[in-house]
């Protein structure tokens, strides 16, 4: 599993594998010099310091207004879950002035299970861009793959937060609990899609509607038939996620080895120039054989991560097709 932000975590071939721990890990630190760390050395880092700053300075929220003054009759508000393993925050967005399109999407970002937060980009200028055009947003974090922790725990998170999100519908998000669709980028799409795969093995009620952006739904999403032991030598971060070669071969854990009957309509998105096509891909097929409405988007001339750059021309346009499909 790789990372989707430009902060910090690696995206597919970015990693230099024989590069050293700097000297200055324990205090500071440069984006460059965290993508070349080893994944052992990266995981141990994140967990002794929390996440890199993010070089960048126009993408909190007002920038981001400055930048699209659509976005500014955008409203949020910061929620808090008492979580399964702890309090998790969460932000709804509602823009009273944009026509409603009757339904209401909760949103988890990606982060390679080891970072992101509700202030990245991919959270929320994501989340902001959609409540502009009637669509409210609720958008989710959850527990983090560091210090020893790994599966269920972050899509127990993720569960919660569904659970959560369905009591809560009407006041949140102006929307009937049937009318929630759920959806991730990259890590938040492997979570929200097993998220899914969850409720259907329970026989719990599924949401509305699942869109998957740039998601990895296999051990090795670059080789969606290659069998699980040998993909968890090729990825550390998907063993960090995973946590035992038995959950390698888990539907819950990875939605694409799963049979697809059950999901709700699903839209996936996935970028031209990422390793992780061939998992999207591979799954999209899945659902189709199984009698899913599934609707695949190929954005060209884009890189895994790119909903994280809002000056990205691939990411408006994902974005676009994403408001499309949600009915906006």
């Amino acid at each position: 599993m790789t990372a989707d932000s430009p902060v910090g975590l690696e995206t597919p071939g970015d990693a230099a594998p024989d590069a050293a721990m700097p000297e200055n890990a324990a205090s500071e630190i440069t984006s460059a010099e965290f993508r070349r760390m080893p994944v052992a050395d990266m995981i141990e880092w994140i967990g002794r310091n929390g996440e890199p700053t993010d070089p960048r300075d126009d993408i909190d929220a007002d920038s981001l207004v400055r930048r699209f003054p659509h976005l500014g009759a955008v409203a949020t508000i910061d929620v808090t879950l008492d979580g399964p393993n702890g309090p998790l925050p969460g932000r709804i967005y509602v823009d009273e002035t944009a026509q409603a399109v009757g339904v209401g999407f909760v949103w988890a970002h990606g982060g390679a299970f080891l970072g992101g937060h509700l202030d990245i980009p991919e959270a929320n200028w994501t989340s902001l861009e959609l409540a502009s055009r009637g669509v409210p947003v609720l958008s989710i974090d959850y527990t983090k793959c560091v210090r020893g922790v790994h599966y269920p725990v972050p899509s127990d998170d993720v569960l919660a937060w569904w659970e959560e999100a369905r009591s809560h519908s009407l006041e949140w998000l102006g929307v009937p609990g049937d009318r929630l669709v759920l959806g991730g980028a990259s890590a938040g799409a492997t979570l929200t899609a097993g998220a899914v795969q969850r409720l259907i093995d329970a026989e719990r009620p599924v949401p509305a509607g699942l869109i998957l952006v740039y998601p990895a739904l296999h051990p090795d999403p670059t080789d969606p038939t290659a069998v699980a032991p040998k993909a968890a030598h090729l990825d550390g971060l998907t063993m960090n996620f995973a946590g035992s070669l038995a959950a390698l071969t888990d539907p819950q854990v990875f939605p694409g080895w799963g049979n697809g009957r059950g999901f709700p309509r699903t839209f996936v998105v996935a970028c031209e120039r990422d390793a992780f096509v061939p998992s999207a891909e591979a799954f999209v097929r899945t659902l189709e054989r199984a009698g899913v409405a599934a609707q695949y988007r190929l954005e060209l001339d884009s890189h895994h991560g790119h909903i994280d750059e809002p000056s990205d021309a691939g990411a408006h346009r994902t974005l676009a097709a994403m408001r499309e499909w949600l009915g906006a």
